[in-house]
Parts: structure tokens; C-alpha cells; sequence
């Protein structure tokens, strides 16, 4: 339920303080929305008499923001962006039905995106955004109707669907190990690059190629790509996941260090609140993806 009217203050009213607390007066702020200095003050002025609370207190001959004007302020300034990205995305959309997809950006870029052109080009009714989350979030907060999530099932509240299985490699720069495959053994002795998502992935590696490892070191990243960059440039050894070593070895900056994929705990899942039904053009991207699914 909305919240009754009196309490809502207008759009021209936020846009003063969130202007004011931005640029530092009002003087600049009335420039900026092409309005009189009284203008802005009188926009502030009912605003503060609307929220029963001192925003503003004179400085001089110009206008300061109080402690709580800031906090409002910096409150007011998510709103307006949330309201600046509903319009960009209907405005994007056109009149075609739109949905919003959280992403995993390695999983994004090189799996999910390739197999998207099929269905954008049979679905022209049907447009795709994107937003990237490293993690998992709350969709009653988040303006998502949809989520890629790497791991178990265990995402609380959400229908999934499985897209994919885990299928890791050791890949290098080039000049890094020699031409033929080295050994899980050989390995131990090179630098190794961590990914912050994916705690001891390296010593789940190891003990599956029969080479148990003790706690390992190396250079730590938050995605993907900066790691495959790292070890491109011969920082270490990425341990990549499929999609991604297959995009890498084929354009020639890293190569297999080791000869095989291993298939490793975890898979890609297209997950969605349970809370809501699938909407139309979900429903039809989720029996699309279905068909996709495993490659």
C-alpha cells in the first residue's frame, strides 16, 4: 500500500535538496534545474514544513543542509536513480516485454549470452537486461525477475533450474609451463591464482588428480576475468571453469596446463522467486533454457 499523499512529497521538491546537498548551495543548485534562487528555497521550505523536521538552516546569505537534511538527502538521491532506471528500462523496452536478469559476468558473458541470440531472434517481443551480482540477494528487494546462482540448490525461496555443471582446467600463459602437459604434481611448484568465490577450489582440484595439497597461497580475485587476465600475463595459473578456458585457449593467450576437464561440485542455475509466478516471457525463457541446458 502506498503511503497517503500528504506524505509524499513531490518530485521538484527532492530534486532541490537532493541538487543542494550535491553542488553545496542553492544558488548552484538553481542553475542546475534552471529555477531562482527563491525557487529552490521555497521548494526546500515546503518540503521541510511537509516532513515536519529542520532540513535547512541559514549560512550567511545562502542555505545549509542540517545533519538530517544530508541523510534525507543521500535517501532521496537512491530514489531518483531508482526512478531515472525504471524509465530507462521501459524506455529501452519500447512496447516489447521486458525482463531483468541478475548475472554471474563470466557465466553471463560466455555462456548465457551466446545461446541468447537464438531466443531474442525467435522472442522479438522480448527484451533481456542485465545487472551483474556476484552473490545471492533478496528478490523482494532487488528489481530482478530472475538470477544466475553457481552452487547447490540452496538458494531459500526460489524456484531453479540447472544449467550447466561445474567442469574446471588449470590454464596458463603460454610460456609459462612447458609444451607438453605438466602434472598436478608440477603445478605445486608454480604460482597459483584464488578466486574469493570459490574457497579451496585448488586443494579440491589436487585431491581429485590423487595429489592431496596443503593450504594454498596465491594471488586472490573476485571474478573471473581479472583472473584469466592475470594468468594471461603470466601472473600464475588460473583453475577456470569451461566456458571460460575454452574462450581463452582458442584466442591463443593461455593454454591447457594440464590435458583434462574435471568435473568439480557446484553447477549454474537459473533460479526465480517462488513467491510470484513466471511471468509470460519468463515462462518462456525458462523452457527455452531447458532445452539448452547441460551444454
Amino acid at each position: 500500500m502506498i503511503a497517503p499523499r500528504r506524505f509524499l512529497p513531490s518530485i521538484s521538491s527532492l530534486l532541490a535538496l537532493e541538487a543542494v546537498d550535491r553542488l553545496g548551495s542553492a544558488t548552484a543548485a538553481a542553475e542546475e534545474l534552471a529555477l531562482t534562487h527563491s525557487a529552490v528555497s521555497r521548494q526546500l521550505k515546503t518540503l521541510q514544513d511537509q516532513i515536519g523536521v529542520t532540513l535547512m538552516r541559514r549560512e550567511g546569505k545562502g542555505l545549509a543542509l542540517t545533519p538530517t537534511g544530508v541523510d534525507y538527502a543521500a535517501s532521496v538521491r537512491d530514489y531518483l536513480q531508482d526512478l531515472a532506471r525504471a524509465g530507462l528500462k521501459i524506455r529501452a523496452a519500447g512496447e516489447q516485454s521486458s525482463l531483468n536478469i541478475a548475472v554471474l559476468p563470466a557465466f553471463g558473458t560466455h555462456w548465457l549470452l551466446p545461446r541468447l541470440r537464438q531466443f531474442t531472434a525467435d522472442n522479438p517481443d522480448i527484451i533481456i537486461n542485465f545487472g551483474t551480482r556476484l552473490s545471492a540477494f533478496d528478490f523482494t528487494r532487488e528489481p530482478f525477475d530472475a538470477a544466475i546462482h553457481f552452487g547447490g540448490a540452496d538458494w531459500p525461496g526460489v524456484s531453479s533450474l540447472e544449467l550447466a555443471r561445474e567442469r574446471v582446467i588449470p590454464a596458463c600463459a603460454p610460456d609459462l609451463v612447458p609444451e607438453d602437459p605438466a602434472t598436478p604434481q608440477d603445478l605445486l611448484a608454480l604460482p597459483l591464482l584464488h578466486l574469493e568465490s570459490r574457497p579451496g577450489a585448488w586443494e579440491d582440484w589436487f585431491a581429485r588428480q590423487g595429489c592431496p595439497a596443503g593450504h594454498l597461497r596465491g594471488m586472490l580475485f573476485d571474478q573471473f576475468a581479472q583472473m584469466a587476465e592475470a594468468a594471461a600475463l603470466g601472473f600464475g595459473v588460473a583453475l577456470l571453469p569451461a566456458f571460460l578456458a575454452e574462450a581463452e585457449f582458442k584466442s591463443g593467450r593461455l593454454r591447457p596446463a594440464i590435458d583434462r576437464y574435471t568435473e568439480v561440485d557446484g553447477a549454474y542455475h537459473m533460479v526465480w522467486p517462488q513467491l510470484r509466478p513466471p511471468s509470460r516471457s519468463l515462462a518462456k525463457l525458462l523452457k527455452w533454457l531447458q532445452s539448452q541446458a547441460g551444454g
